[in-house]
């Protein structure tokens, strides 16, 4: 993460300068504990503070800066930025300058700053921003020269591609914007969501009503959805235009937005950050990326900020549903089911038609282990979807949970089943489904070959190879179940019931001593009741004479 490096790196050197205060070395120490933690809040606060009584000090502003961007107060940001650069040339305090020159309108000292500090930009980020800036310029002709020569390499050239379309939208060229996206030129171009949206309603422009309907049908799933089923209804109505990226500035949110959205999930996770905010302070109506940017908080566990940013989200906006769900998601996150569970029960009296609020509301119930309403939930989503496709395998996998949690292993098998023909490679269903099937002596050969499919497709998942471990146990291949069950411990030590199955191996194969340690440290990571009590029953008379207990009965 790009703050908790630089906080690292420039510790030292701010020490050496604040030596002489203890309260101006305490607020720094706080700001950086803060910043550390992910609490932008917190940490701009403090680093305020220190400011006070170290005004000078660019260390403590780039660590300001970087704090109040990424808690989204992008003015004060860009106050911190103007302040840096007057001593030192900054790539960070350049590029919020550069935004606050673009949201003002300013092309020409936008362009001049973005070209003066090339070298601190990659050459993708260079040419998109330099391509859109000249069209706030007026520079057509240079927007499409610039796009095209960014060829470097097939990402630089299948976006600067995409945003030449866009460009090209943007001053109404719908047929040459149409050309590029169709993937006449360089390709296919179906980047993102936004992409997809963009194209459609440059179809609806130039006539094409039915491919736009077409595009939709064949890239979206429809109820998932509610802006693109808008924007199909608006379309078939003759009431679609073109109204996605229509100026500079638009342009220039989409590229932060496009990076921001590319850097998910890796370990650029601040960067990605960062580029949210900014393409969020260049459009602060674009639910998508408001979505991002709140999914981006919640995964740093950021919930309080994660929340505040989904309520901006209109209730008349389409993705409002999207908007809510996520919300009701980052409570649960933050330890807050029951509020969780009020919001999405609220969603479900608004819109009795969406399988997504249903399936969200059984998710909620399913983590409280209330698994008979959440099979209700389930079974409401499920009469929602019509025909079942290859997307609904989750629903019916969560749905046989529910029934074998509750006791009805006939429908859950059912439900295991149709999830299997829906996705037949799906690790987690072959799996669950093996797994049960073991855990009731059923079945086995066929168990445990849907778990060596499962292990194939996952070779270091913990509690997959403990299934497989488990299956070798129950045929009665006990020393066949050593390495599975010994590398199932490895990667789940903490696991009261991988523990515990290790235990029960190694006590078939005569390691009657390690079986009692294994049991031992299973009691020590809180298993269930039932189990609990059948772990201190081992202990006390051994394995052989529990099973022998259990056949009696």
């Amino acid at each position: 993460m790009i703050l908790k490096a630089v906080l690292c790196g420039i510790v030292f050197g701010l020490f050496s300068s604040m030596a002489h205060s203890k309260s101006l070395a305490g607020s720094y120490l706080a700001g950086s504990n803060a910043a550390m933690r992910g609490d932008y809040v917190a940490a701009s606060k403090y680093f305020a503070n220190t400011l006070i009584l170290d005004p000078e000090n660019n260390f403590i502003k780039y660590n300001a800066m970087l704090s109040t961007l990424s808690m989204g107060d992008v003015n004060t940001a860009i106050k911190y930025a103007k302040e840096i650069t007057l001593n030192n040339n900054n790539h960070l305090a350049d590029l919020l300058i550069f935004i606050d020159y673009i949201k003002n309108e300013r092309f020409v000292l936008a362009s001049n700053l973005l070209k003066k500090n090339k070298e601190n930009y990659t050459e993708l980020l260079f040419g998109l921003l330099n391509g859109w800036t000249d069209l706030g310029r007026g520079k057509m002709s240079s927007v499409l020269k610039t796009f095209d020569e960014m060829d470097g390499n097939t990402t630089s050239k299948l976006l600067g591609q995409y945003h030449k379309a866009l460009a090209l939208a943007a001053v109404g060229d719908f047929e040459n914007a149409d050309k590029i996206l169709s993937g006449n030129v360089n390709g296919s171009l179906r980047l993102t969501r936004g992409s997809l949206i963009a194209h459609a309603q440059i179809m609806a422009e130039l006539s094409k009503e039915e491919e736009a309907l077409e595009l939709i049908d064949k890239m979206a799933l429809k109820g998932q959805d509610n802006e693109l089923d808008l924007l199909r209804q608006n379309i078939q109505n003759g009431k679609s235009s073109y109204d996605y990226i229509t100026s500079a500035q638009q342009g220039i949110a989409e590229v932060l937005f496009t990076l921001a959205f590319a850097l998910n999930g890796s370990e650029n996770d601040q960067t990605s950050l960062l580029y949210a905010r900014l393409a969020q302070s260049l459009r602060p109506n674009n639910a998508e990326t408001i979505l991002l940017t709140s999914e981006l908080l919640r995964d740093q566990k950021q919930f309080d900020l994660a929340i505040e940013n989904y309520e901006t989200i209109s209730k008349d906006n389409s993705l409002y549903l999207s908007a809510e769900i996520g919300r009701a998601e980052t409570l649960i996150a933050a330890d807050k089911p029951d509020l969780a569970i009020a919001a999405l029960k609220e969603l479900a009296v608004n819109y009795k038609k969406s399988s997504r609020v249903f399936m969200s509301l059984g998710d909620a119930y399913r983590g409280q282990k209330k698994f008979m309403l959440a099979r209700s939930a389930y079974d409401k989503a499920q009469s929602l979807i019509g025909k079942p496709n290859s997307s609904h395998w989750f629903l019916f996998y969560t749905l046989g949970i529910c029934n074998e949690r509750l006791g009805n292993w006939p429908r859950a098998e059912m439900n295991f089943r149709m999830a299997l023909d829906l996705s037949p490679n799906q690790p987690l269903i072959l799996n669950y489904l093996g797994y049960s099937l073991v855990e009731k002596n059923k079945k086995l050969e066929e168990a445990r070959k849907m778990i060596e499919k499962a292990v194939a497709a996952r070779p270091n998942s913990g509690f997959i190879i403990d299934s497989l471990g488990w299956s070798l146990f129950t045929l009665g291949k006990f020393e066949d179940a050593i390495q599975p069950m010994e590398r199932a411990v490895e990667l789940m030590p903490d696991d009261p019931i991988v523990n515990d199955h290790l235990g029960d191996v190694y006590w078939k194969v005569g390691r009657k001593r390690e079986a009692k340690f294994q049991w031992r440290r299973a009691i020590s990571f809180d298993p269930e009741e039932k189990e609990l009590v059948r772990i201190r029953k081992k202990l006390e008379v051994g394995l052989d004479e529990v099973q022998a207990q259990e056949k009696k009965k």
